[in-house]
């Protein structure tokens, strides 16, 4: 402590004492068994170090800024400790030097940077000790002329120690001659240390909303590129479709079988593309579309797809069994009704040649709704079991068919968004069975 400075009075105390029945001395007591509530009012008349630490917590956890964070505790600090000013240097990341990032009570002017080797500031970061000096014990004699001629006359550092590092360095300033205690010093630094936490913690926080903005930028710009391209992509191949087909219709009766094989195949190929692209399309849609929840009857969305595919079910003499009674649940009903129309087209499209049956069966899961979508077709083996919901990925056992590798990924996707997900079961018998869980809560997750 600085030579001369008077003795300031500690913080006061109220006990509740009784006398010892054996010596006859106060002493504190808290009777066994007993219920305290937690009082904030009579904490502060009880201990008003203690009051403080909580007040400063409360404060610490509701701030949205670093620089409401500093300057709020700052603040604080200064009224507790009933200084006139006050500044808080954070180390520069880049440097050997600590940054002034908050102020109170004076013009920064000329105390906006401390090399970590001169002055009391960089005193109290290089040893990690609380330090209250004079002014005119600086070496600088420049910044001693400047705080004496404010009318300071004793200036405390204090460390900000977070994770055993020192973060940075607050200064309080005032015009008395002033001593704290040591139970005073332990409790500036422990503000000194709650600070230092809050302030690491904000800066994580700040860095991870930057790299979140970054983030959604870019996938917004990978959105945007996917939807333009996958609309440039469609007219040509429509066009191609367009010109083969009439190119075949005019001059089929002039061309050899080599020359009808040529445009059936750019026909095809032009179908493939037509298809791919209206899938990324539903993909793009599934994932990054807005959700218009609302109450679903599931029967009635199984029944319209059932319609829709009526004619193929009836040729190939394929059996739909359903279970009667499905409960409503929550969701997007677009969204629903893709959902199962792409666990329909899977079935006829993979099913084979033995697909003579599908069928739609419920459990409640508990907080979800668990739809069980199963075929009696080939099947797939277990070892592609997880790997059918990536992006464009095909079964090497079906090859031959054509496809896009993106319908059960978007099955996956709208599970997903309507919180729950899609599996394969694991079954004895032929064919396959996905499982489907939309959670009864469902909201949209973006």
């Amino acid at each position: 402590m600085a030579k001369g400075l008077q003795t300031r009075k500690s913080f006061p105390h109220e006990q509740r004492d009784r006398l010892s029945p054996s010596t006859g001395t106060a002493m504190n007591t808290i009777d066994q068994g007993m219920s305290v509530p937690f009082n904030e009012t009579e904490l502060k008349r009880r201990n008003r170090e203690l009051s403080a630490v909580l007040e400063m917590s409360h404060f610490l956890s509701s701030a949205r800024s670093l620089s409401d964070l500093l300057s709020g505790a700052l603040s604080k600090v200064l009224a507790l400790f009933d200084c006139e000013a006050g500044r808080i240097y954070i180390k520069d990341e880049q440097g050997p030097f600590l940054q002034l990032v908050a102020h109170m009570g004076m013009e920064p002017e000329g105390l906006e940077q401390v090399h970590v080797n001169e002055g009391f500031s960089g005193k109290a970061f290089r040893t990690r000790s609380f330090i209250a000096k004079s002014p005119v014990e600086l070496e600088d004699t420049r910044r001693a002329a400047l705080l004496l001629t404010k009318g300071f006359r004793t200036i405390f550092c204090v460390p900000l120690i977070f994770a055993d590092r020192v973060g940075g360095v607050m200064n309080l300033a005032t015009s008395k001659e002033l001593r704290l205690d040591q139970p005073q010093i332990d409790l500036l630094t422990a503000m000194g240390n709650q600070i230092a936490v809050a302030a690491d913690h904000m800066r994580l926080y700040d860095d991870l909303n930057k790299k979140i903005e970054v983030l959604k930028k870019k996938k917004e710009m990978i959105t945007f590129f996917a939807f333009s391209v996958s609309h440039d992509l469609k007219s040509p191949a429509v066009g191609i479709h367009g010109l083969a087909r009439r190119f075949k219709d005019l001059y089929s009766d002039v061309l050899d079988e080599k020359g009808k094989a040529y445009c059936n195949q750019i026909l095809r190929t032009a179908e493939h593309m037509v298809a791919l692209v209206e899938k990324i399309n539903a993909f793009i849609k599934a994932r990054e579309s807005a959700l218009d929840m609302d109450r679903i009857d599931p029967r009635e969305i199984l029944a319209l797809i059932r319609e829709d595919a009526s004619d193929i079910l009836e040729e190939r003499g394929i059996q739909w069994i359903q279970q009667k009674r499905l409960p409503e649940i929550v969701g997007d009903r677009t969204a629903i009704i893709r959902l199962f129309r792409n666990l329909l087209d899977n079935s006829l499209k993979y099913g084979g040649e033995t697909l003579s049956e599908i069928r739609v069966e419920y459990t409640d899961g508990g907080r979800d709704h668990i739809f069980h979508f199963s075929d009696n077709g080939a099947g797939i083996p277990e070892t592609e079991h997880e790997k059918v919901f990536n992006l464009f990925h095909r079964d090497p056992s079906s090859q031959a068919i054509e496809g896009t590798g993106l319908g059960l990924a978007i099955v996956k996707e709208i599970a997903e968004r309507h919180g729950g997900g899609v599996c394969v079961e694991n079954r004895a018998e032929p064919g396959i069975t996905f499982q489907v869980r939309l959670a009864k809560s469902a909201t949209d997750e973006e």
